[in-house]
């Protein structure tokens, strides 16, 4: 499962309504951000699609120099378009246009850890690309069942061409 060639795909500007935290792997909040956007998302009239986001914001040299107390922002979103109005108590987060490479992952998400050590330390430096300075992004379908073995997602990361 780890071995997998991602698609590699240019996404235009998009667009996502939700909250957000600051939160580090370390001291994981990903559980307290989505039991405080669950039983809201309904307000957001607009969103398209049933599919939900979860989205990281990493600062500069993040996995470069990984350190897992190092904070991030993470979001639970979904997609709107451009003009959509945001609901009170929600943000608005606009993510710039550029490529992704898009991972399937099949398992529980609590047990990812290898996938991702395999797409930053070996998929990355063996592909002709290098990582992008932009939001990281998980999107759960209708096949994401949470902690269940079968759960899949769809992992974009953002990359560029390498130098």
């Amino acid at each position: 499962m780890l071995h997998q060639t991602p698609q590699v795909v240019f996404k235009e500007a998009q667009s996502f309504i939700g909250y957000n935290t600051r939160t580090s792997f370390a001291q994981n909040k990903t559980f307290q951000l989505w039991n405080r956007f669950m039983p809201k998302r309904s307000s957001i009239k607009t969103a398209l699609g049933i599919e939900l986001y979860s989205i990281d914001l990493y600062p500069e040299g993040f996995y470069s120099e990984f350190n897992p107390t190092v904070e991030f922002t993470k979001w639970a979103a979904v997609k709107v378009s451009p003009t959509s109005q945001i609901p009170d108590g929600f943000e608005l987060l606009e993510v710039a246009p550029g490529n992704f490479a898009v991972f399937t992952y099949r398992g529980k998400p609590s047990e990812s850890r290898p996938f991702f050590e395999w797409v930053f330390q070996e998929w990355i430096p063996n592909s002709a690309y290098e990582l992008d300075d932009r939001p990281h992004i998980a999107v759960m379908g209708e096949r994401y069942y949470g902690e269940d073995p079968a759960s899949e997602e769809e992992i974009w990361i953002p990359i560029k061409n390498g130098s």
